[in-house]
């Protein structure tokens, strides 16, 4: 025993001090371990030392010194000096210069969290794919089986060279283990612990500790249902959050990051059935006798799809609440019981996560939908496990083994390739010319053939105008402006090129109130199920008070946004159609319309023809419309039979082309 014991203090320690080791977050004070002679540790030593390090660009020297950003690099070492075998090791790294790390060899961040990523507040680190420590004893002092090197590459700020950027600690995040770092050596691009056994010792390092539930647009859970060995069920709920907002065919992909692979899913499927990955490696080495025939997917990244509505009672792929509902979410405003998918899927495990407790969500969460704003998801946070309703049908709750949850929240940095899908035109009962969309609002044929103007302005138009398509607006947009005596450019404008146009028109100004009319056109030849607008008033909303042909609520913490949708029956936006003599007539668009009364009693002051009675937003199934640049030039405050007579001709209008 005096030998081992002094091989320990003469032949490895003296190699560990060339090895390093990093962490970060904070821990709380430290305990000292007992019987260790000054210098010599008999547990687990745990090293971070600074290799090197520059500056990087951009220089902000010398005026912002504390901002200037550094490459650094350097090196955590686990080593095993102690007569058990560290299982599943996990070490802290306290940094603590604001460091942003890009590599770690040998090495993953234990909550899931991919590199590059932000480690200012601690990390702990967890091995991989090397997970276990062996001793001294069992491997006759080799110590590629006793030791743990992870290299460290990133970025740190306000720490210049020679000075180096140590951690304020480290920690051993096993339980079982107390540590301190007062007897052994330091340096001054050098810090070490030693980790002393001690079976009543648990680790003050929270490696996951339960938050409370985010709000978001989207809100996804991952519960853990049941665990085993080898595998576990999950079930995942996509939520919809936002009271506008919409989703159509969603696709929801992940990444795993310990090998992990779906062997069975119901209420939903990847778009690829893929197992050659499995069959081809590790996990067909580890898993001699599964049958990977009839397992659903081994990609890292899977892409998941919902089922059609067909699939809802199937006992094979559905029987799932919220399931099969091809991929819509609508708002919960519009309908909560429509908000949300959900499906199951049994996943299995690799080494070293081979036991019921070691379960990790997969990371890099994205959805999106063929139409719908862009979604920026976070990475999962365990959270208070979910609650379900008991399958035997007792009044008892059933709650998860563990929950995650991963919040998304639509993009405010679209792209710019992200053009609207729809756009509004602006009329008013005292001004005969409607403003109408913009000029290539929802983008433009750049094709040399196409021979119109993509900057010029749009023209103003009559009222009818509307009722027709962009083509063949050209000879009723031409006339009006000769008779208005305004200029017209060559080439004409372009057109909107908008599948969905809405005009919102002021239709009356009194003394105690107003009404405005909204109008929805699809010139898309597909219906449009379940739609819905919302329109923001900055100014008007405190008076809303009814909307007479659609459904209508203010949304709830809102005081400026009116959210519209149809009546049971009317929640379709027909297609365009052809008109009845298609040689002569052009093509009629699906529409809806409905007034909307406004008292002026909640807003005093309020000036409807300048500009108060029109909305600063409008959105259609939950994506923003482009609106016009400019509103209609009011020249008096009221109603005058000529006006009167300009309405009643566009309701007319209207009117004729919805019972054609």
């Amino acid at each position: 025993m005096a030998k081992i014991f002094s091989f320990l203090n003469h032949i490895i320690l003296p190699l560990l001090i060339i090895i390093t080791i990093s962490l970060p977050t904070s821990i709380s004070q430290l305990q000292e371990p007992t019987n260790t002679p000054n210098g010599v540790c008999n547990g687990v030593v745990i090293q971070y030392n600074y290799d090197t390090g520059y500056q990087i660009p951009p220089t902000l020297l010398p005026g912002a010194p504390d901002n200037q950003p550094y490459r650094f690099e350097s090196t955590l070492t686990v080593l095993n000096a102690g007569f058990e075998e560290l299982k599943n090791w996990k070490v802290f790294v306290g940094f603590q210069h604001n460091e942003y790390l890009y590599s770690a060899s040998e090495a993953v961040l234990d909550d899931g969290t991919s590199l590059p990523g932000n480690v200012s507040q601690g990390a702990v680190f967890s091995g991989s794919p090397v997970t276990d420590l062996k001793t001294s004893v069992e491997t006759a002092g080799d110590l590629n089986q006793m030791m743990a090197r992870v290299e460290l590459v990133g970025t740190q700020f306000g720490v210049a060279p020679p000075n180096a950027p140590l951690p304020s600690n480290l920690g051993l995040a096993n339980d079982g283990y107390l540590c301190s770092g007062s007897n052994m050596p330091q340096g001054v691009n050098l810090t070490q612990v030693c980790c002393i056994r001690d079976l009543k010792a648990r680790s003050n390092i929270t490696t996951e500790q339960e938050s409370p539930l985010q709000s978001g647009d989207i809100s996804i859970m991952y519960d853990v249902t049941s665990a085993y060995e080898k595998n576990y069920w999950a079930q995942v709920t996509i939520s919809n959050e936002n009271p506008i907002s919409r989703l159509d065919y969603w696709k929801l992909t992940w990444e795993w990051m310990r090998e992990e692979f779906i062997y069975q899913m119901k209420g939903a499927y990847p778009t690829v059935l893929d197992t050659k990955q499995c069959v081809f490696g590790a996990q067909g080495e580890y898993y001699k006798d599964l049958d990977f025939s009839i397992a659903v997917n081994c990609e890292r990244r899977p892409t998941i799809i919902d089922l059609p509505p067909d699939r809802t009672n199937d006992t094979k792929l559905g029987m799932i609440p919220f399931c099969c509902r091809n991929g819509s979410l609508l708002p919960p405003t519009l309908d909560p019981t429509r908000s949300k998918s959900a499906f199951v899927m049994q996943v299995y495990k690799m080494k070293p996560d081979l036991n019921r407790t070691q379960i990790y969500p997969p990371i890099n969460w994205k959805i999106n939908g063929t139409s719908g704003p862009e979604y920026q998801c976070g990475q999962p946070v365990r959270v208070s496990s979910s609650f379900f309703p008991n399958p035997q049908g007792l009044s008892s709750d059933v709650s998860a083994v563990a929950s995650w949850q991963i919040v998304c929240n639509i993009s405010q940095a679209q792209t710019p390739q992200k053009k609207p899908n729809c756009c509004v035109s602006f009329s008013s009962f005292f001004n005969d010319s409607v403003v109408p969309c913009n000029t290539c609002a929802c983008g433009c044929n750049l094709n040399p053939s196409n021979m119109c103007n993509a900057t010029a302005p749009a023209l103003l138009l009559p009222p009818d105008a509307l009722l027709v398509p962009f083509d063949n607006r050209t000879k009723k947009a031409i006339e009006f402006s000769k008779l208005k005596h305004r200029h017209l450019p060559n080439p004409l404008p372009c057109g909107d090129n908008c599948g969905v146009s809405i005009n919102w028109h002021l239709l009356s100004d009194f003394e105690d109130g107003w009404t405005a009319r909204i109008t929805l056109f699809n010139w898309g030849d597909t219906s449009i199920a379940d739609w819905s607008a919302a329109v923001e008033l900055d100014k008007a909303m405190p008076g809303f008070e009814a909307v007479y042909s659609f459904n209508g609520t203010i949304i709830p913490d809102s005081n400026n946004t009116l959210f519209l949708y149809g009546h049971p029956g009317l929640n379709y936006l027909v297609a365009e159609t052809e008109a009845r003599k298609p040689r002569k007539d052009p093509p009629i668009p699906g529409s809806q319309q409905s007034v909307i009364l406004f008292t002026k009693k909640e807003t005093p002051g309020i000036n409807v023809a300048r500009g108060d009675g029109f909305p600063s937003k409008v959105y259609f199934n939950g994506e923003e419309c482009s609106l016009p640049t400019r509103l209609p030039i009011s020249f008096t405050h009221r109603l005058s039979a000529a006006s009167a007579s300009i309405t009643i001709l566009l309701s007319l209008f209207v009117l004729m082309a919805v019972l054609q």
